[in-house]
């Protein structure tokens, strides 16, 4: 292996930088590390993105320069580009198709954070059954005038459906069933049934979970598969006593529906912590409901998950240029191509 100093070029976007990973990838002398501003770039930073190995990433859609996502336009400037490494487990930021065209490995974070966002779920669904966040708006306005306008139900024996029983969606099993001994349906075509066993739920079809369900719970990543997937045909399904809780990524739930089945009343209520446009306007529809809890994609966003995905990210990352192998591959089906580059670029072919 060629350990001359600063081989390996690696570049992430400033103030996208994940907790910790500066201190670990910095310990290496064979990797140069390029911090770029999220504005423009200059002559210099273009000299940068057309030597680079390695991409650094941040997941957040709306808070990085367009011109920054990994899709065809940084990928004509980054030649040598073979890894692209998003800093969540979301990969919103990332062209997955044109990646593999061109033969960049992508990789994600994937369980980094899925104690802190399964909590997340667990709190939005509690604070909607017992209406926490309608009686604490009537309290601080005066408005309060008999109490059990506000009467919840418990969350105890009650049904919750996860669609994509994943690192976030097994833990909400786990949660659900051992704390309030309630029945677990999912919805994942990629985990056959005795996997969704294992992982704490009975296997069904998404209409199956949304007619059944008393909390839906969206736990999958944004794909072309998904985008959409939840609109007004599902929101009909559900019971008129169900609440919908997402934590996942926008424009997997159609905004403009969810609204219509709220204002319908087809639903209960709401816990969104992603949104379309991020942060939403404070204008948005959904946003006048009292019984719609809001967060600004926060569900994750929790010292102990920051760490901890910081330090996987770093970790990943210097095990991929190592040609090590890496467990949070995106787009597996790259490889031939991207073994071939890595070799050309290293002197020595990476480990699957």
């Amino acid at each position: 292996m060629n350990n001359a100093v600063n081989n390996k070029r690696l570049f992430l976007i400033v103030p996208h930088v994940p907790v910790g990973y500066l201190d670990i990838v910095g310990r290496r002398d064979d990797v140069r590390l390029d911090r770029l501003d999220n504005g423009a770039p200059s002559d210099l930073e273009k000299s940068v993105l057309a030597a680079a190995h390695a991409y650094q990433t941040s997941s957040t859609r709306d808070e990085l320069a367009r011109h920054y996502h990994a899709g065809a336009e940084l990928l004509a400037h980054t030649p040598n580009l073979l890894i692209v490494s998003t800093n969540g487990a979301g990969y919103d930021t990332v062209d997955v198709k044109a990646c593999t065209e061109h033969g960049v490995l992508v990789v994600n974070q994937a369980g980094g954070n899925a104690e802190s966002v399964a909590e997340h779920v667990l709190g939005l669904l509690l604070s909607l059954s017992k209406r926490v966040v309608e009686c604490d708006r009537a309290l601080r306005a005066g408005a309060l005038t008999d109490r059990a306008a506000f009467t919840g139900r418990e969350a105890h024996g009650k049904t919750v459906g996860i669609i994509g029983i994943g690192n976030v969606g097994r833990r909400i099993a786990e949660l659900c069933r051992g704390v309030f001994r309630m029945e677990v349906l999912a919805y994942d075509p990629y985990v056959d049934a005795e996997e969704a066993r294992r992982r704490g739920a009975r296997k069904v079809e998404l209409d199956e979970l949304l007619r059944g369900a008393d909390f839906v719970s969206i736990n999958c990543p944004l794909t072309e598969e998904t985008r959409g997937m939840i609109g007004a045909r599902q929101y009909a399904l559900m019971k008129p006593t169900a609440y919908f809780i997402t934590t996942a990524r926008g424009f997997i739930h159609d905004e403009a529906a969810l609204e219509a089945a709220l204002r319908e009343k087809k639903i209960a209520g709401a816990g969104l912590d992603v949104w379309g446009k991020e942060p939403p306007a404070a204008a948005h529809p959904l946003l006048k409901f009292d019984n719609v809890i809001v967060t600004a994609h926060t569900a994750g966003v929790t010292r102990e998950a920051r760490a901890n995905m910081g330090r996987i990210a770093a970790e990943q990352m210097l095990d991929a240029l190592d040609g090590r192998p890496v467990a949070r591959i995106v787009n597996p089906q790259v490889w031939p191509a991207y073994a071939k580059r890595f070799e050309r670029a290293f002197g020595f072919a990476p480990q699957r």
